[in-house]
């Protein structure tokens, strides 16, 4: 019984998710999906994100874990809107209650809205929660064999950003062996190397927002 079980709970998200993808679909905002291990460094990326490009874009941002609000509160102090959703021992959000996190957000104006799923690389793949994209953090504190291990989220995702490169002289990771990991499970996969902390490979992130947040505007208008 459990497998019927198990595709009512997914159906019954996919629903929820289209009402969530129109609802921001309506508004014109591109919504990504961050999905990594713990201390991958999601809020650090969005942190300097916030910052860089409050200029450019009107950002806001979905803060996904167990417990605390602590991440919210990182990202609220630079300037962006955010609410948190506190699973309360969930490993992942689902659409539902980035629906209910919708509801306290004020979106007016909204470019880019973020959401930061709960640190784990399998059970935040399964559930859409609206996005137009889910984006796989890598750390290289973590193994080059993550890709191949946990391949769902690299196939579907858009981007693969490669953090805390500065960290490489002082680890044991074969950055050509992760891409090539990711590429072989999706072609099409856009492959990111940066660092939060010396700001290398930012601009590349940054040209890549702005080219996707350009695109989805122009299908929208297309």
């Amino acid at each position: 019984m459990q497998i019927p079980v198990i595709r009512n709970i997914l159906e019954a998200n996919e629903k929820m998710a289209d009402k969530v993808r129109e609802r921001l679909q309506q508004r014109d905002i591109l919504t990504l999906n961050l999905i990594s291990s713990p201390g991958a460094g999601k809020t650090s990326l969005l942190e300097r994100t916030l910052r860089d490009l409050s200029g450019k874009f009107r950002m806001a941002v979905i803060e996904g874990d167990l417990q605390t609000s602590n991440d919210a509160e990182r990202v609220a102090a630079t300037g962006a809107r955010a609410v948190q959703i506190n699973t309360e021992g969930g490993c992942h959000l689902n659409s539902d209650m980035v629906s209910r996190a919708l509801d306290k957000l004020d979106l007016d104006g909204v470019d880019i809205l973020f959401i930061e799923n709960v640190g784990n690389l399998v059970c935040p793949v399964e559930f859409d929660c609206g996005e137009d994209a889910k984006i796989a953090l890598l750390s290289v504190t973590e193994g080059d064999d993550k890709p191949e291990k946990y391949p769902l989220l690299f196939s579907l995702g858009k981007a693969m950003v490669l953090n805390k490169i500065d960290l490489l002289p002082h680890v044991d990771f074969d950055v050509a062996k992760a891409r090539a990991f990711a590429a072989k499970l999706n072609r099409e996969l856009d492959i990111l190397e940066l660092s939060c902390r010396s700001g290398e490979g930012l601009d590349a992130w940054y040209h890549w927002l702005e080219k996707t947040r350009a695109g989805k505007k122009h299908g929208r208008s297309g």
